[in-house]
């Protein structure tokens, strides 16, 4: 397969149960199965609704791949997940030793029971809008009109904890 056949993807990577040996785990595994272009910042967030669970890291990964969506979720992240012990429950909010969901792919739009892609957190989480700003400062989010920095103030941003020295030690260990 040509390279240009490579579908560009951004992806959240998260996790609030043992976050910086989880997602270096994952990335681990992810970079054998993918190519790993480049890596956002990586912020510390609360737990959304819950106050109680740790503070989660939550950075965008910018992979290449030859798969298609559902492919790339079924065969590569969720058993990622699975791998390094992550298991579904009802609860939508429980801690997660490794989340990892498809935000972008490419130009595409998909909404079915599988998947919504443009993932329709982007623009309600800063960390998710951060992460995808700061591999590529002047997205526009595929079927949107306005730049994705327009949903979110300078205020915002600057208020999110940025963890550097996490997010330099996957950079040397994870980008080229």
């Amino acid at each position: 397969m040509k390279h240009s056949d490579l579908a560009w993807v951004y992806l959240s990577v998260a996790s609030n149960v043992d976050p910086e040996k989880n997602i270096v785990a994952a990335l681990e595994i992810l970079r054998g199965q993918v190519s790993i272009e480049a890596l956002s910042t990586f912020y510390r967030t609360a737990a959304i609704g819950r106050p109680e669970q740790p503070d989660y890291l939550n950075g965008v990964a910018k992979i290449r791949t030859p798969l298609e969506p559902v492919a790339l979720k079924t065969t590569v992240l969720r058993p990622i997940e699975a791998q390094l012990g992550r298991q579904k429950t009802a609860d939508r909010y429980a801690a997660r030793c490794i989340d990892l969901d498809i935000l972008l792919w490419g130009e595409a739009i998909l909404d079915n029971e599988e998947q919504t892609i443009p993932d329709p957190d982007i623009t309600e989480r800063p960390f998710l809008g951060a992460g995808l700003l700061d591999l590529a400062s002047d997205i526009v989010l595929p079927g949107d009109t306005q730049p994705l920095a327009a949903y979110f103030s300078h205020e915002t941003l600057a208020a999110l904890k940025v963890d550097r020295d996490f997010t330099q030690r996957l950079k040397e260990q994870f980008t080229p």
